[in-house]
């Protein structure tokens, strides 16, 4: 992982929807970063890592549960940045030889397995202290990587969409909400800011979101999250859900996966569907990646494995017999 991310591009998209309602639609490609350690998770994971070494940390703490793209990530950004990593998985030992977390072990990560109601203790300051004697030289990184250091580097997306396009609108899909938080804070009130929630919550994203931001820019209004775009829950899905978001992405010619960013494109299809949009609106949407969280899906027979993108690299059972 470079410490210096290269600028992601901006491509234009095109479909018949667009034209019906007359909307102007880019997609800012974060997924094209890094072939493993792509969209937001890059750009969170940059400044906490700067952060680590300048610090003189061992490693990095941080959490997820059996499918994490983020525990996916941190892993092999530790290797490549010579430092030891940590995953408090949530979620049964048995899984520890799936998609996800065998690379994540490949690459070094240490993997510890706690119940869920253990698990729900990860933002609990005494918690974290007890963790932090127990590992006295590694930084601990929340769930997601979503913290201050965070939002530095999800600002820059707004820094490069201003050098790059005119837009009026951005779109990206919401979990921890440290990528709506950076959003936020880099964009200064310039442009409509649109979280898609891909989780059930009562405002708790919200709440959490304005405690992530610094106090100058608690008082931007330019932002809401739409929670009635989950489709279920976090990681639930209908057949027809999946069959949208794949004829979208046959359209276009872009992949997406229906955890995250498949559910901004159905958001953004429902959207303009019940006229929403201006006429001539110019809508960004952010691709935060996430493409290798497919892998537990085509295992659990979720999707099948023809219709979607391939994987960014192949499952490591398969890299070893080869």
């Amino acid at each position: 992982m470079r410490i210096m991310s290269p600028i992601s591009a901006i491509q234009t998209i095109n479909h018949p929807i667009f034209k019906q309602h007359k909307i102007s639609v880019q997609i800012k490609r974060d997924d094209q970063i890094d072939k493993v350690i792509s969209g937001n998770k890059w750009r969170k994971l940059k400044y906490n890592l700067r952060h680590a070494k300048a610090i003189g940390a061992d490693g990095i703490i941080t959490f997820g549960g059996c499918f994490s793209n983020h525990i996916h990530a941190c892993a092999l950004a530790c290797k490549q940045q010579q430092l030891s990593a940590i995953g408090i998985i949530r979620g049964e030992q048995s899984n520890h030889n799936n998609y996800t977390l065998s690379w994540a072990q490949h690459w070094g990560m240490q993997l510890s397995f706690v119940d869920r109601k253990t698990y729900r203790f990860r933002n609990d300051l005494d918690y974290l202290q007890r963790l932090q004697k127990q590992y006295p030289n590694y930084l601990i990184v929340p769930e997601g990587g979503s913290n201050s250091l965070a939002l530095t580097g999800m600002a820059e997306v707004i820094d490069e969409l201003n050098h790059q396009c005119e837009f009026d609108t951005i779109m990206s899909p919401v979990g921890s909400g440290g990528t709506l938080a950076g959003l936020i804070l880099g964009d200064k009130a310039q442009h409509e800011i649109l979280g898609i929630s891909v989780l059930k919550q009562q405002n708790y994203l919200e709440q959490h979101v304005n405690e992530l931001l610094p106090e100058h820019a608690k008082s931007y209004q330019n932002w809401q999250i739409m929670n009635q775009f989950h489709r279920g829950g976090y990681a639930k899905f209908t057949p027809d859900d999946a069959q949208r978001i794949h004829s979208f992405a046959q359209h276009v010619g872009v992949g997406f996966e229906p955890v995250y960013s498949g559910k901004m494109i159905l958001a953004l299809l429902d959207l303009m569907q019940a006229g929403y949009f201006s006429e001539h609106q110019r809508i960004v949407l952010l691709h935060t990646g996430g493409l290798q969280g497919l892998a537990g899906m085509f295992d659990r027979g979720l999707l099948a494995k023809q219709d979607w993108p391939e994987l960014p690299i192949a499952p490591i059972k398969q890299q070893s017999s080869s």
